[in-house]
C-alpha cells in the first residue's frame, strides 16, 4: 500500500493541513500505518501535482499561513479504485523487540524484560488514547446505534482493530514477563543450560 492511500483515507474526514494530518495520523491511522511528517508533506505535494488533492491558503495573524488540503473528485475516484484493487500480501512485521526476545536466552534477560515492560506501557497509553477517540466517535451512543446512524463506519472499525492489537500486546507482555521471571528463577537455581557440562 502506498502512503497516498492512507493520506486519502485520512482526508475522508475532511479538509486538513499537513500539520493536522500528521497529528491525525498519530490518532487515527497510526494503528495500521506509520509516516513521518516529512514523508506526509512530500506525498501531499505529489498528490496535489497529480490532482488528487487541492489546497487552499488560510492567512493567519502572527503565524505563517497554512495550507488546507482536501480530496478532489479525482482523489475520491482514486479512493474508490484503491478499495476495489486486489489485496496485497499481508505486511511483514519488523519488530526489534521480537528479535531481542528471540535472543534472550543468550542475552540480558532483565534488559529484555524491561523492553517488554516499556512496550506494555506504550500499549496501555495507546489503548487509553484509542478509548478516548472511541468515546468521542460514539458521542453517547451504543455501538449498535453508531453503526446504524454514523455517516462513516470505517474509522470506527479500524479503531477497534487497533484497540484489539494493543490489548493482545498487553496479554502477550504479561505472559512473557511471567515466563521471564520463571526462567530467571530457574537460572538462579540451576545456572544456564549446558553450564554443568562445561
Amino acid at each position: 500500500m502506498a502512503l497516498r492511500n492512507a493520506v486519502m483515507a485520512a482526508l475522508l474526514e475532511g479538509e486538513a493541513s499537513g500539520y493536522d494530518l500528521a497529528k491525525g495520523f498519530d490518532a487515527t491511522v497510526a494503528n495500521f500505518w506509520m509516516s513521518t511528517p516529512q514523508q506526509l508533506y512530500r506525498e501531499l505535494e505529489r498528490m496535489e501535482a497529480e490532482g488528487l488533492v487541492t489546497a487552499r491558503i488560510v492567512e493567519q495573524e502572527r503565524r505563517p499561513n497554512k495550507r488546507l488540503f482536501s480530496l478532489t473528485e479525482a482523489g475520491r475516484d482514486a479512493v474508490h479504485a484503491y478499495t476495489a484493487e486486489p489485496l496485497s500480501k499481508p505486511a511483514v512485521v519488523r519488530d526489534e523487540l521480537m528479535v531481542r526476545v528471540q535472543c534472550l536466552d543468550a542475552g540480558d534477560i532483565d534488559a529484555v524484560g524491561k523492553a517488554i515492560t516499556e512496550r506494555m506501557e506504550w500499549a496501555t497509553a495507546k489503548l487509553a488514547r484509542y478509548e478516548r477517540i472511541r468515546q468521542r466517535l460514539l458521542d453517547g451512543r451504543s455501538e449498535e446505534a453508531y453503526f446504524a446512524e454514523a455517516e462513516r463506519i470505517g474509522p470506527y472499525l479500524t479503531l477497534l482493530r487497533g484497540m484489539s492489537f494493543e490489548r493482545e500486546n498487553l496479554e502477550w507482555g504479561d505472559m512473557a514477563l511471567r515466563r521471564l521471571d520463571q526462567r530467571a528463577a530457574t537460572l538462579q537455581t540451576n545456572g544456564r543450560p549446558g553450564d554443568k557440562d562445561a
